[in-house]
């Protein structure tokens, strides 16, 4: 394979945990949340958010649209910080090393506007990627073709220079099948793994 010229991050699920179902779980109870997700496609409406639909507007709007289950859909917006969370911090390290080491880090990840505002300063290490391509402000989201083509014109690297890794196949699949090198992220040891095998980090370095 052509050297990697750059390594480009996900960031839910693969530098930050993001599992609205089990916070849900633990708040109303699995019965009720099954239930409320059978209802409402709660995942299209954060896509909305991560096209760059206004958070907080967005959430309240189906909120009031859904009453049978207002206050829960509204703790999508007031209480997604309790989503977001915990940092896996393993692929935290592989970040640092890697930007130590010289390899240029991105980050590509479907996130909105708005809650990328909340999330930055409670995550210092989103403010250490080389470059980042949030989809709130690009219009898109992963897994259209189009963001993919703003990233490789905006860094300027073939697309086969570059090393992506997102937990989600689909997204995978659609960089892959536009030349991007690729890792579908299942733990951070696969990807630590990977990282030096393509050389781009020391055994030590990728602990």
């Amino acid at each position: 394979m052509p050297q990697v010229q750059a390594v480009v991050f996900d960031i839910g699920n693969v530098l930050i945990e993001w599992q609205p179902e089990r916070f849900y779980d633990s708040v109303i109870g699995p019965d009720r949340r099954r239930a409320m997700f059978a209802a409402i496609d709660l995942h299209a409406l954060n896509d909305v958010v991560d096209r760059g639909g206004h958070f907080r507007d967005t959430i309240y709007a189906a909120a009031e649209a859904n009453p049978d289950w207002r206050d829960e859909i509204r703790m999508w917006h007031d209480r997604w910080a309790e989503m977001a969370n915990p940092v896996i911090d393993h692929s935290v390290r592989l970040l640092r090393s890697l930007r130590q080491g010289g390899v240029p880090v991105f980050a590509l990840t479907n996130f909105g506007i708005q809650t990328f505002e909340i999330a930055e300063p409670r995550f210092p290490f989103l403010r250490e990627f080389d470059r980042r391509y949030i989809s709130g402000h690009m219009g898109a989201i992963k897994p259209d073709h189009d963001i993919y083509a703003q990233v490789e014109a905006d860094c300027g690297i073939a697309p086969d220079g570059l090393l992506f890794t997102d937990d989600r196949i689909d997204n995978i699949n659609v960089a892959r099948d536009r030349g991007w090198q690729t890792h579908h992220f299942e733990g951070p040891q696969g990807w630590a793994d990977r990282l030096v095998a393509e050389g781009l980090l020391t055994q030590e370095a990728a602990q």
